[in-house]
């Protein structure tokens, strides 16, 4: 023995040597003769399962063994010497199951094996086996199939449960599998055996926890639906779940007729079915019963109405619906069970309905007389030998299977349950005929008054009607709910499932919130429904709702539910007391009696006895027996084989039993137990040796924890509940202490559930022999969760302490316990139960004691570990965090306590007003240790320190500051010898000075530490002066100034507003952005509130020193918005104003310079209202001086301006190209001396007055052009454009003056270079730090710009070419200072020339405009690139390099680069001013377009031949062939735009480019293409002469067609680099321009 057990240990974990020990026994014996027998094996046991004369056993490794009588192969086996099954060898089994003569077992991939007795189907059709096999001898496969889904795929089982002829799987998905015989199934057929898995469609979308099976009977733990499942629903929804959309809560309660536990939904008749030949054991037996040799199983039918009126059989059938009445009109009732209501919340009505319809009635009448007939009849010929009781309590008809809860974790709640429809006929095994008669009875009964049942109890009926169903027990369906739309909320393959209702303490703890089905026979009551009626589908059992069952057990006859609360309530068969206790009836679960202080945590059921194992005084478990005792096994075995099989199945009571569960004593010497089962006669337990502690204490800390939550809903039941229910609560309390006992049950009913769910996974800790892993403790894995419980209800009791709570409570207290006191004291601790007074405060600060408890059973299970172990790191670091919590909530205690204590010695009505649930008193100075610095000789001072306010109470006045704005500060001792503590508020500072030098350090710990903590910051270990001057806090303002009466929340630096915050003021105003040194700076965003408009003004930008001061947006009230530059809070540089309503559909717009929130500079006013467009100087708001004004009728004028007039020598022409110049007075009024110049060349000269649009007056000389009159130069003077506008340099100056202070540079006067790049730097990480909405790309953009370039180097063409990358990213970025100019130029040259402002006569200044910005633009980047060229210069480069002719800049000689302004940063720019630019040019060469366009047309026309004929081409340089996709063909006389295809192609690109350099490239291409073709029809070398190359090419510009190509080339001639103008580039240049030039001027037919 001693070597099978060394052997055993060496294959186990070395921190667990021995476990899994198993013992068995029989039960029938007296106690103190048992003697348990141990089964040695070299395995550990980690599962037994028993059946009617045989057991099951698995061990480690996925072994599993077989013991007793294997009827199956005609076998006896002893327990001592188990058989290996050798066949399921390599399986890797995790879980096994005995029913009465059937074997099953789980393999770890979720398949069944069955073996062992066969003739009801229970072991399935296996893949080795057919219909007709009567035994199963080796175990063999059974498939689960879900053929429901398509395709149809395999289910994972993760629990299996065997009975007497059925067989339950629990699949992964929580759903019930069944196969076998009889109603038991709970299936909606009629045909039996069912020899493959059926779902079990009523609980199809429900969670199943656990399953288990009794003889004839089968038992489920459900998961119970959320509360708000049915309140939530709308009508549609409700009405597609079976329930009416019409009925409320109360009228769906009072379509019930009676309670559901005590009536019947089901008629039954009794029909004979062959189902052959049967197994051996048993053959003797069924011939007794069925004369000719042929068993019979008998079978349960839907009721039906074989009878006519005219007594012939008929065909029709009517179904009685389960659970529910009929309407007249054929209907089925709703379920009644109310779907999720708790029992906490019971409903004000429960009422039934008292007038039932009488059509109803006459056809249930009717019914019922015809079927007793019928069943008179039936039982006439079967006689009385013949009755086929289910009662029978022998080894015939003994349990089965018990399974263990598998998954009691929190799963998904299906929130939606189908309506589900009656089957027509269903199929049973054998029922008997008193069933039917007791159901016909009881609906008999039902109908005549509603009144109780013979069979139940009506105090019974009282108790199970109060409780609420939070579930719809439906009805059967023809169609798997995964069909229906209804059931969305379906799990996933894995088994995991998504919780609609998410669990507080996380997935891996198991819920409280269960319900227990049953269905199948229940002659003994065993399905709990009060009733003796059988049960063809679940049903829930409605007095265990709210009783937080955490397993069930069935044996034979009767059944067993363990809840949380270590209690155990049983039903069905006591024949033999098998249910512990004496109480009637037997038809509904009642509790067991057990004795004063035995907490159950594991049971088993047999055939006639029940099994308990419980805590008791010492940790070590108990094992407790209830029910037969008979003479010893010796006497029994020799009585006759037939007496023990005996054909009479009416069970006797026994005549020796037990009904009180008693200890075995020889529990004490197995060990610590961890599981017990029972079959049959026979018990067996499974204990583990202590070995270093280990398992001590494992079972302490639940035995513990198991105590706890006793206690805890004791004293829930006890005091809180009664309390909390009393009318008189609220007047004794008053309102404030009235929530926060509220808060304090709702913290208490958290703890408590918590706790019960921690318990009870503990308890399913012990019994998982396999997965023994300290670390999947909920202590560890939840650790934060529980201390985050703790502490919530640690600050619940202690606020309603400090606020006198329990001294309220004193009186309810002792009206509430009454008689009670006794059990009250038991729950006292031991120094106040020998007291007598009621103490709630120190009775509800005991589970306090319960973290200490933690950490010494976790201190224990670490010293089993190594220390370089992950178990004992994690076991180390949570007794860490439980223990230092254990103290803190003391410390919590202590400082409530000292509270109240305060509070009671200073009560008064000043010092009312400061008292708060959260608040504690720290520490105060009445002795006078305390006092303010210059303080009266007769002032009175007192300093009371909260844990979140400093108060200063002076006579009957006090002032509160908040600790979170509070900076105390030791003053250093000088010769004044003043202890001296300085405190900093925000609107105030003074010093306290202490009478000691121990008060003083006194007060500065106790000041920096409640700092601290209110801060979450060190606690009690800061040290004085190591508070953090920087936090975040949030204060009200009172005191005189800007801040008056505004709320702060943000960022303080030593009692300054000082960082990120926001500020509200209680007239609307508002402010969140950046402080420094107490006043707004940096970015921020206002809100300023309008009272007279009744809307609001916001500002969005940069703040300085308390004012608006630097770039921002600031929208008004009135509609106008503002984008620019500030100034002192005015709008000051550069900025843009849209007015109009909501600036929507603004009347106008301005962009330009600011002075003083003033227009003063160059500026464009766009005037939407009157179509103008003013572009030139203002000051003081008004127009004043040189200007251009366009309309949107083409006129143009430019002169000055003088007090927003137009005033002076001006220049008018209109779009017909008149021209006027004279002297203005006036918007438009003329009045002087002018000269008038019509379209067509005559001239007015003399003296004008009047207003241009509506006719002017004239005394002048009319001059008639004449055709050869000499050029008039003077005149042409006056008529030159441009003149009068503002030089294009002095333009936006504003916008460059901007860019440079964002550069840290007063406009391009002083400023250091490296100041510059430092502020880019900074600019851009602040921009990435708050803006964590980039995208990858920008990220990269952003972080390639932080660092800063080499700057100070020389360039060369090397670092040339990282300088232009870098000017493309910054100005691509307008975050950058180089971007916002980019960007900023581009919207002031758009709002100049687009929309009115395309005006031909505009171009000039536009290009002007476009050069001068290049001009200031490339200044700023030589500033930052010191060693850039100036504009033309030279970069000197080895001859070798190869930027040559790259980047738009020419090479003047080998080996040096030329860069200008225009070469460098008109790609940067010009693209983006390319729209407005390239209109104006095409509206100036427009006219000339008309007639290019129009040669073009004409010319097109012609064939290639004829067109190159025309043009004088030399025939030298026709082609011949032209190559298409690859085939060469002919050119013939008729071809047509088949020649120089490639260089026509490249030419048409130039409409696709923007910048002069681009397009010059492309015409170089083109001629490069040109050149190509051109090549293989000459011979040797050529050189192209301009007389052949001008009219090839003037070919190929025929042929492209190009749009506008006047545009382009006055574009290119105005923006090119002067650099190239004489070189190859400009000659190829000029020849396209001449090719125009031809093209337009081109007269020949």
């Amino acid at each position: 023995m001693e070597n099978i057990e060394e052997s055993s240990a060496d294959e186990q974990a070395p921190t667990l040597p021995e476990r899994g020990l198993f013992h068995v026994w029989h039960s029938a014996g007296l106690s103190e003769h048992l003697c348990p027998e141990r089964v040695l094996l070299s395995r550990p046991v980690l599962q037994a399962a028993l059946g009617e004369n045989h057991g099951l056993l698995l061990t480690q490794g996925g072994q599993v063994y077989s013991f007793g009588e294997l009827l199956w192969r005609d076998l006896r086996i002893p327990a001592s010497a188990p058989l290996l099954e050798v066949s399921l060898l390599g399986k890797m089994v995790i879980r096994v199951a005995a029913g009465g003569f059937h074997c099953g077992a789980l393999s770890e991939q979720g398949n069944i094996f069955m073996w062992g007795e066969n003739t009801a189907g229970q072991c399935g059709l296996t893949e080795k086996g057919t219909v007709t096999n009567i035994t199963v001898s080796e175990p063999c496969l059974v498939s689960v199939v879900d053929s429901e889904v398509v395709p149809p795929v395999a289910v994972r089982v993760v629990d299996l449960a065997c009975g007497r002829e059925h067989s339950l799987a629990l699949s992964s998905r929580n759903e019930i599998w069944a196969w076998g015989s009889g109603c038991q199934l709970g299936l909606v057929t009629n045909t039996f055996p069912v020899w493959r898995p059926q779902k079990v469609e009523h609980l199809a979308c429900r969670n199943v926890i656990q399953i288990a099976c009794g003889a004839y009977h089968s038992l489920a733990l459900v998961r119970s639906l959320p509360v708000q499942n049915y309140n939530n629903h709308s009508p549609l929804e409700k009405k597609e779940q079976g329930q009416s959309a019409y009925y409320s809560v109360t009228e769906r309660e009072e379509l019930t007729t009676a309670d559901d536990a005590q009536y019947c939904p089901l008629g039954v008749e009794l029909t004979e079915v062959t189902t052959g030949e049967t197994s051996p054991r048993r053959r003797c037996l069924r011939r007794s019963l069925q004369p000719g040799g042929r068993s019979a199983v008998s079978s349960l039918r839907a009721i039906s109405c074989p009878y006519t009126e005219d007594g012939n059989s008929n065909t029709k059938q009517m179904n009685i619906p389960v659970g529910g009445n009929r309407e007249p009109d054929g209907r089925a009732d709703p379920p009644t069970q109310i779907d999720g209501i708790p029992k906490s919340h019971p409903l004000s009505v429960w009422r039934t309905n008292k007038n039932p319809s009488l059509a109803d009635e006459r056809e249930l009448h009717n019914l019922l007389r015809k079927l007793s007939v019928h069943s008179t009849e039936t039982q006439q010929s079967h006689g009385p030998g013949d009755s086929d009781s289910l009662s029978s309590h022998t080894s015939d008809d003994s349990c089965i299977s018990l399974t263990p809860p598998t998954d009691l974790f929190t799963s998904s709640y299906k929130d939606e349950l189908s309506n589900k429809s009656q089957a027509s006929n269903f199929s049973s095994s054998p029922l008997g005929l008193e069933e039917g008669r007791l159901c016909l009875e009881t609906e008999r009964k039902a109908l005549q008054g509603q009144k109780s049942s013979s069979l139940t109890n009506l105090n019974q009926k009282g108790k199970t009607a109060a409780n609420r169903r939070r579930s719809l027990p439906g009805t059967p369906t023809h169609g798997s709910p995964r069909r229906r739309q209804l059931c969305v909320c379906r799990p996933s393959s894995a088994g995991q499932t998504q919780a609609a209702a998410p669990e507080e303490a996380g997935d891996s703890l198991p819920s409280l919130e269960t319900e227990v089905w049953s269905w199948g026979r229940g002659s003994e009551g065993q399905l709990g429904h009060g009733d003796q009626l059988a049960r063809l589908q679940p049903l829930c059992i409605k007095s265990l709702m709210g009783e937080e069952v955490i397993k069930v057990a069935a044996g034979s006859h009767h059944s067993l539910a363990l809840t949380a609360q270590c209690q155990v309530f049983s039903w069905g068969s006591n024949m033999c007391g098998q249910l512990g206790h004496v109480n009637s009836p037997v038809t509904v679960p009642q509790q067991v009696k057990l004795s004063e202080g035995l907490r159950v945590w594991d049971m088993s059921a047999g055939q006639s006895h029940s099994l308990l194992l419980a805590d008791g005084d010492c940790v070590q478990p108990i094992l407790l027996y209830c029910g037969q005792q008979q003479e010893p096994m010796s006497a029994q075995s020799e009585r006759p084989h037939q007496s023990e099989r005996s054909c009479q199945r009416s069970p006797n009571r026994a005549e020796n039993y037990r009904v009180k569960p008693t200890v075995l004593p020889f529990c004490i010497e197995m060990g610590y137990i961890s599981t017990v089962c029972s079959g049959g006669q026979s018990c067996a337990l499974l204990a583990d040796c202590n070995v270093m502690g280990f398992i001590s204490a494992i079972h302490e800390l639940a035995s513990s924890e198991r105590r706890f939550y006793c206690w805890l809903s004791s004293v829930k039941k006890l005091l809180l509940t009664p309390i909390r229910d009393r009318e008189s609560l609220c007047p004794s309390l008053g309102e404030p202490c009235m929530n926060l006992f509220s808060a304090l049950c709702e913290s208490f009913v958290r703890l408590s559930v918590l706790i019960g769910r921690h318990s009870t996974s503990l308890s399913l800790f012990l019994h998982d022999a396999q997965g023994r892993d300290v670390t999947s403790f909920p202590l560890l894995t939840h650790t934060d969760y529980f201390l985050d419980v703790y502490k919530e209800y640690c600050s619940a009791v202690g606020n309603f302490q400090v606020m006198g709570g329990f001294h309220s409570l004193q009186k309810l207290i002792r009206e509430c316990l009454g008689s009670q006191q006794t059990m009250f004291a038991q729950l006292c601790p031991a120094d106040q139960s020998v007291s007598g007074d009621v103490d709630l405060g120190s009775l509800l600060y005991r589970p306090l004691q319960q973290l200490h408890q933690y950490s010494r059973d976790l201190l224990k299970l670490e010293v089993c570990y190594d220390v370089s172990t992950i178990e004992y790191q994690s076991l180390h670091q949570c007794c860490s965090q439980y223990e230092s919590l254990s103290l803190s909530l003391l410390k919590k205690k202590n400082e409530a306590e000292t509270t109240l204590s305060f509070w009671k010695t200073h009560s008064g009505r000043n010092t009312e007003v400061l008292r708060l649930p959260q608040r504690r008193v720290v520490c105060e100075s009445s002795n006078r240790s305390l006092t303010l610095q210059n303080a009266g000789r007769f002032s009175n001072h007192w300093f009371i320190l909260f844990n979140d306010t400093l108060v200063h109470t002076q006579f009957s006045t006090h002032h509160v500051y908040p600790l979170t704005c509070l900076w105390v500060k030791p003053v250093t001792e000088d010769s004044s010898g003043l202890y001296a503590i300085k405190v900093t508020c925000p609107e105030e500072n003074f010093t306290l000075v202490a009478s000691t030098p121990q008060e003083k350090n006194k007060w500065l710990r106790s000041l920096n530490q409640a700092v601290d903590q209110v801060l979450g910051g060190a606690g009690p270990g800061s040290s004085p002066g190591m508070t953090a001057m920087s936090r975040t806090a949030s204060y009200m303002f009172t005191g005189e100034g800007r801040f008056k009466d505004a709320q702060y929340t943000g960022c303080w630096l030593a009692g300054r507003v000082h960082g990120r915050g926001t500020m509200k003021w209680p007239d609307g105003r508002r402010y969140c952005g950046n402080f420094k040194n107490g006043l707004e700076d940096g970015y921020g965003e206002c809100i300023i509130p309008n009272k007279a408009l009744d809307k609001l003004d916001t500002y969005k930008g940069h703040w300085r020193d308390g004012k608006i001061h630097g770039f921002g947006k600031y929208k008004y009230s009135n509609g106008e918005v503002y984008e620019g530059c500030f100034c002192d809070g005015q709008r000051h540089g550069y900025g843009m104003l849209s007015s109009g309503k909501l600036a929507k559909t603004s009347s106008s717009v301005f962009i330009g310079h600011w002075i003083q929130d003033k227009k003063t500079g160059y500026g464009v006013h766009d005037d939407f209202t009157r179509g103008e467009k003013y572009m030139g100087m203002w000051l003081d708001d008004h127009r004043h001086g040189n200007a251009v004004v366009v309309t949107q009728c083409g006129v143009y004028y430019e002169g000055t301006f003088k007090e927003n007039k137009m005033s002076g020598q001006g220049l008018l022409v209109t779009d017909d190209d008149t021209a006027f110049h004279g002297e203005f007075s006036d918007d438009w009024t003329v009045n002087g001396k002018a000269i008038l110049s019509l379209a067509n060349g005559d001239c007015l000269d003399g003296l004008f007055s009047g207003e241009w649009s509506t006719g002017l007056k004239v005394v002048g000389t009319y001059t008639k052009s004449v055709f050869d009159e000499p050029e008039n130069k003077e005149r042409n003077t006056l008529f030159r454009l441009g003149q009068y506008v503002v030089p294009a340099d002095q333009r936006w100056s504003c916008v460059f003056d901007e860019c440079w202070s964002r550069l840290g540079r007063d406009a391009a006067r002083g400023g250091e270079r490296t100041a510059a790049w430092e502020n880019i730097a900074v600019t851009i990480t602040a921009t990435r730090r708050h803006s964590p909405d980039l995208s990858r790309s920008q990220s990269k953009v952003l972080e390639s710009l932080e660092f800063i370039p080499q700057h100070e180097e020389p360039v060369t063409t090397a670092n040339y070419d990282s300088i232009r990358r870098y000017l493309i990213k910054a100005c691509e970025t307008p975050i950058h200072p180089l971007g916002w100019l980019v960007e900023t130029l581009v919207t002031v040259y758009r709002m100049t020339y687009v929309g009115v402002g395309s005006n031909r006569r505009l171009l000039r200044q536009a290009v002007q405009e476009v050069q001068a910005y290049l001009t200031h633009f490339y200044s700023i980047v030589r500033f930052l690139f010191p060693g850039l060229p100036v504009d033309g210069g030279i970069i000197p480069d080895p001859p070798d390099s190869p930027s040559k002719n790259r980047h738009n800049s020419s090479t003047a000689e080998q080996g040096a680069l030329v860069v200008s302004c225009s070469s460098l940063l008109l790609p940067l720019l010009l693209p983006r001013l390319y729209p407005p630019l390239f209109t104006l040019y095409s509206l100036q060469e427009e006219q000339k377009e008309a007639q290019y366009w129009e040669h073009i047309l004409r010319l097109n026309k012609q064939p290639d031949q004829s067109l190159l004929t025309f043009l004088g081409v030399q025939k030298k340089f026709w082609p011949v062939w032209v190559s298409i996709l690859g085939e060469k063909k002919q050119i013939v006389s008729n071809s047509k735009d088949a020649c120089f295809v490639s260089a026509v192609e490249t030419l048409q690109q130039i409409s696709n480019t923007f910048t002069p350099s681009d397009k010059l490239l492309v015409i170089q291409k083109t001629f490069e293409e040109l050149n190509q073709e051109v090549k293989p029809m000459l011979e040797g070398d050529f050189l192209w002469c301009m007389d052949d190359l001008l009219p090839l090419f003037l070919y190929v510009v025929l042929r492209a067609r190009i749009r506008n190509l006047g545009a382009e080339v006055s574009l290119i001639e105005d923006l090119m680099d002067p650099n190239v103008q004489l070189g190859e580039i400009g000659l190829m240049f000029t020849t396209l321009k001449a090719c125009y030039i031809q093209i337009q001027g081109e007269t020949t037919t």
